[in-house]
């Protein structure tokens, strides 16, 4: 088949959500100016540079007690911070229980039963258990084409690494399993890893 999005599929749900996957889920944690902490799992997620390191993330929606967007896009707004938490298998259950759509004095931390770290380099708390954590400061906020839709990019100024992560050297992803959104209401876990050398490499 063949469709235009402006006319929309004819199928029963949104075929799109489920095309460009896996799609890594960025665990966005941020502190509000208030002192409030928001935690929210999105997967319009990823990592767009290396040096310096920088990460994108985009929120699509908005709640009925913020004007045009999110708790975690409003936060960084405030603060200009935010924090990328790793989604490990054995947190699927968290992950999903903090992406609810809650009032903006619901700590997320509290509601989903996770450990608090404070962040080193931003004023933030992060998910204690994380396998990994990026702290970052927002160099944009861009709006984009539609009424609630929001890409946010940051440079990565701290990063977090769980010890038992770490073999010779190396963080190794085998040892947590990545969590990963394959669109509608499925989701994928990372437990198969092979090598490929590049060509002149």
């Amino acid at each position: 088949m063949f469709y235009e999005p402006r006319t929309g599929h004819g199928l029963p749900h949104n075929p799109f959500n489920a095309i460009v996957t896996p799609r890594p889920i960025g665990w966005i944690s941020t502190r509000g100016a208030d002192g409030q902490d928001n935690l929210a799992p999105y997967s319009f997620f990823n990592a767009v540079a290396y040096v310096p390191p920088q990460v994108m993330f985009a929120s699509t929606s908005t709640k009925p007690d913020r004007t045009d967007t999110k708790d975690t896009v409003a936060n960084i707004r405030e603060t200009g911070v935010f924090c990328v938490n790793v989604v490990e298998q054995s947190a699927r259950d968290a992950m999903n229980a903090s992406s609810g759509p809650w009032p903006r004095e619901v700590d997320e931390f509290t509601h989903a039963r996770l450990e608090r770290a404070e962040c080193r380099m931003i004023a933030a708390s992060r998910v204690a258990s994380a396998p990994a954590a990026l702290e970052c400061r927002m160099t944009q906020i861009i709006r984009l084409e539609g009424e609630a839709n929001f890409l946010v990019l940051g440079e990565v100024v701290g990063v977090y690494l769980r010890d038992d992560c770490l073999v010779d050297g190396i963080f190794d992803i085998t040892r947590y399993h990545p969590l990963a959104r394959c669109g509608y209401q499925d989701y994928t876990v990372v437990d198969e890893v092979f090598s490929l050398k590049r060509p002149g490499a």
